[in-house]
């Protein structure tokens, strides 16, 4: 292909800027093949309705399940309109088909939100991807979890059902597999797979790529770990095994000093968030990147970085190098077996840390907040708490303390 047959032209960039100034204000005609419906960046560009459509995010083929979903998937945690989500509509307008939800998301009102947004628009249910997850990971729970999920919902199915936010390394067992198993030939889940983010990473993925009834993993994945060899070793078995990857938490952000983001401003054509999303999107082995795109201009930006076509040059990943080094004092990995047991009290570090890059990096402030006063009391007593020999055990020179400090003064005032 030629560099030209990459390029986003100039009509094309025009549109995907038109779309959100115009059309996606309110109402219907938003999403194609809805009645009504009209291409308004066409209309914008002076063109019509019988002009070429408007660009589409690509599609990969997602492990056994078979199926091509975008690269670019909706992330479901931030707020959702409890009617109409703009972005949302959006989304479907460029192939952004694949909506990331949970039971937990957005303080429970997730699923009702989509499932809200689905009827209103009069959306075919097979025309868009939803994956749920449970936090339950017992077999009773989980498939409970699932059937409140699809009743809040209103829908008679998920695509895709994940395990969420999985760190057990024992839950895979002949009990949950008959489970999955009655839940596919019912018909309430097509898919089966989980969630990780935590240090264990690589040990969860090495066991999906020996667990035949593992369809996809939606894991931790961003530009910090791409030398990773223990990773990289259980992404190669997953592949293998044609179980689909998805990358999550791409960004890698940073807690506290909000400044330190700063150090990437912008190389070439890309902004740091495209960058990250373009160098995943690289990697051979994974199908998509799922984003947490809580504003329009973030989704419009997310959707340029997918439809053009062009890689990172190595300016873009020599620059990605640079800021990785230069920034990773400031960014937890979650790896809370090392640095909490060097404390003498009983807090969550590493969930702490989290929830601090859920304020300063997201903006989600009141679910910041909200997940760190569900901590047993005694993980939030933070003051007078000696961290230094946190500093010490972290392998990455995370400043724990620094850190700390700054969470207590966030979460307890």
């Amino acid at each position: 292909m030629s560099d030209d047959a990459k390029k986003l032209t100039r009509r094309d960039l025009f549109r995907l800027g038109a779309a959100g100034a115009g059309a996606m204000a309110l109402g219907g005609g938003l999403v194609p093949g809805l009645p009504g419906t009209a291409r308004a960046g066409d209309a914008a560009a002076g063109g019509t309705a019988a002009d070429a459509p408007l660009p589409q995010v690509p599609r990969k083929k997602l492990g056994k399940t078979g199926k091509e979903i975008p690269i670019l998937l909706f992330g479901g945690g931030a707020k959702l309109d409890p009617k109409l989500d703009p972005k949302l509509a959006e989304g479907l307008r460029f192939g952004v088909d694949y909506i990331d939800a949970a039971d937990c998301y957005a303080g429970g009102t997730c699923e009702t939100h989509v499932g809200n947004f689905l009827a209103n628009h009069g959306v075919k249910r097979d025309k868009v991807w939803i994956t749920s997850k449970s936090d339950a990971h017992d077999p009773t729970g989980f498939e409970s979890t699932c059937r409140a999920g699809i009743k809040a919902m209103n829908t008679n199915f998920f695509d895709l059902y994940f395990l969420h936010a999985l760190q057990e390394t024992n839950v895979f067992t002949p009990e949950l597999e008959k489970t999955v198993e009655k839940m596919k030939k019912e018909g309430i889940i097509r898919h089966f797979g989980f969630s990780c983010h935590d240090a264990n990473v690589a040990e969860l993925l090495t066991i999906a790529a020996k667990t035949p009834w593992v369809d996809a993993v939606m894991f931790r994945y961003n530009f910090r770990e791409y030398g990773d060899k223990a990773l990289n070793t259980a992404m190669d078995a997953c592949a293998k095994a044609n179980v689909g990857l998805i990358a999550m938490k791409t960004q890698s952000s940073e807690v506290s000093f909000a400044d330190a983001w700063q150090k990437f401003q912008k190389v070439g054509k890309w902004s740091k968030q495209q960058a990250v999303l373009k160098a995943v999107w690289s990697d051979e082995r994974m199908t998509a990147a799922v984003s947490h795109m809580d504003t329009m201009e973030k989704l419009k930006q997310n959707i340029a970085a997918a439809c053009d076509k062009f890689e990172l040059g190595q300016a873009e990943w020599d620059a990605l190098e640079r800021y990785a080094a230069d920034t990773r004092s400031y960014a937890c990995s979650g790896c809370e077996h090392l640095c909490n047991p060097a404390v003498d009290a009983p807090v969550r570090i590493g969930t702490t840390l989290r929830y601090l890059m859920y304020h300063d990096s997201y903006g989600q402030a009141e679910e910041a907040r909200a997940a760190f006063a569900k901590l047993p009391a005694a993980a939030q007593r933070l003051r007078d708490v000696d961290f230094s020999p946190a500093n010490a055990a972290c392998p990455h020179g995370v400043d724990v303390v620094g850190h700390m400090r700054r969470a207590a003064d966030v979460f307890l005032g």
